[in-house]
């Protein structure tokens, strides 16, 4: 009941805010996030990660076809949840600076995107996966749509294309897989999970979900839709995208891809993690070209998730659980990071770095949060990125030595662009741009402390979160080994 909570509250809230009016809109839309934090802190309370799936709730939903309205919480899905449940309130809060047209119908949409994100990573049914999969997909698209830049709507039609079309392919790999299970057909992922389908029909299967989650996420070469709709969306609509929605590419990599069709990626795995790499160091090489903050970050985010699913084809522990931390350090920094290019653009009226220089002599306190995601996001010891990246890249290198070193590059190349970013933003002389530049405010130190606590929580007492997320691990890497 629990679960189905987490799924509804965030619902009541959005419809709440739409009703209230513009005015107090996001008040009233911070506070229904900060009551799903609570509900999502209260969950973890409760949680046994020994116990297997929990909170869970099954309604008949298509009783005749075997398809279930179900929901629960392992220790994977719990850990994206809270992501979800802490950087929700955080993107409301970054707004509060703001004033968007409509605002009612702006903060509603977040609040049913932050929804439709918790549907995903707790549905136990393949269809409500599926529908959640698709529902995401109408919040942001009208967020971006709606309240981006110059050329959304060429750009955010481009996004909904390719995500779509990316879809068409699993949703027939799932009614491929319905039609598989025995007797009166299930669309239970357990289900899924028991079937012994052919060398041929798993392959058919893999490159279904490959193409799905690939683009979703993104990965090499299905990536093209990511810069543009990263740099026109409104930035409480990027934080969404690179922050959450990315994860559900990676978390159906391990829900569903991995543990159903094994001997697909025992085919298919070292395709699969070479374009991976390629996405690391292609995505990097163009990160340090840029001149555009917002852009250089995109080309960054899918570096570094080229990194979170060649872990993931690895197959192995550390993949894994490395892919699953990285996936909570990422969604931290990420946030941070365009947070802090939202705060100068709204000063500076520029996001070229050719124009901006001298930040650090007029906002010290902004220089030092922004050093501390940046550090986390290059994995600097003690940080929360360097415990994912060193968990990715042992797995990457305990599966193919050649692609692990390649790899490893990302380390070296992540330093030179996020550095650069650092020093043409903050340092040198101080452009004509940033004159009168204020220091943070209240409402910005707010969102950006808990973000950097959460950078030296993970990068200190990792087990904090490996512990949840290892019992159900174990339990895919059983069914991966079938």
């Amino acid at each position: 009941m629990l679960t189905l909570l987490l799924i509804l509250l965030p619902i009541v809230a959005g419809v709440i805010t739409l009703v209230v009016g513009a005015n107090s809109a996001k008040q009233v839309a911070l506070i229904g996030a900060l009551a799903e934090l609570g509900l999502a802190l209260f969950v973890w309370s409760q949680f046994d990660p020994a116990a297997g799936v929990q909170f869970a709730f099954k309604y008949n939903w298509l009783a005749s076809a075997g398809i279930s309205f179900g929901a629960g919480l392992d220790g994977i899905s719990l850990l994206l949840v809270l992501l979800t449940a802490f950087l929700t309130p955080l993107i409301i809060l970054s707004t509060f600076g703001h004033t968007y047209k409509n605002g009612s119908a702006f903060y509603s949409l977040i609040l049913f995107m932050s929804a439709a994100l918790v549907g995903v990573f707790a549905a136990t049914d393949a269809f409500v996966f599926y529908l959640f999969f698709e529902a995401a997909l109408i919040p942001i698209y009208f967020l971006a749509a709606v309240w981006g830049g110059e050329n959304r709507l060429k750009i955010t039609f481009k996004f909904f294309i390719y995500t779509m079309f990316g879809s068409l392919f699993m949703l027939v790999a799932l009614i491929y897989l319905y039609y598989q299970t025995p007797g009166t057909h299930t669309s239970d992922i357990t289900a899924f999970y028991q079937l012994q389908l052919s060398a041929k029909s798993q392959g058919f299967v893999f490159w279904a979900f490959f193409v799905a989650f690939a683009i979703k996420m993104p990965l090499f070469p299905f990536h093209t839709w990511q810069p543009d709709t990263y740099t026109e969306s409104p930035t409480p609509a990027t934080m969404l995208l690179s922050g959450i929605m990315l994860k559900m590419g990676v978390y159906g990599l391990i829900r569903l891809l991995l543990p159903i069709v094994p001997l697909g990626l025992q085919t298919y795995g070292m395709l699969a993690v070479i374009l991976s790499v390629i996405g690391i160091i292609y995505g990097s090489i163009i990160a340090i070209q840029q001149r555009d903050m917002k852009r250089l970050i995109a080309y960054s985010s899918f570096a570094h998730v080229g990194l979170m699913a060649a872990g993931v084809f690895a197959a192995s522990t550390n993949g894994l659980q490395g892919a699953i931390i990285q996936m909570l350090a990422h969604g931290i920094n990420v946030v941070g990071l365009f947070f802090v290019i939202d705060i100068i653009l709204e000063r500076t009226k520029t996001r070229n770095l050719d124009q901006l220089g001298g930040i650090t002599q007029m906002a010290p306190q902004l220089s030092v949060y922004f050093m501390i995601l940046l550090l986390g996001s290059v994995a600097l010891p003690l940080t929360n990125g360097f415990v994912g990246e060193f968990l990715l890249l042992s797995s990457v290198f305990a599966f193919n030595g050649w692609l692990g070193a390649i790899a490893g590059l990302t380390i070296i190349l992540g330093s030179v662009y996020m550095l650069r970013l650092f020093q043409m933003s903050m340092f040198g002389s101080r452009s004509k741009w940033v004159e009168g530049f204020q220091d943070l405010t209240f409402s910005e130190k707010a969102v950006l402390l808990p973000l950097v606590i959460m950078v030296f929580w993970i990068g200190i007492y990792p087990n904090t979160f490996l512990t949840i997320s290892e019992p159900a691990v174990s339990h895919l890497l059983q069914l991966v080994a079938k």
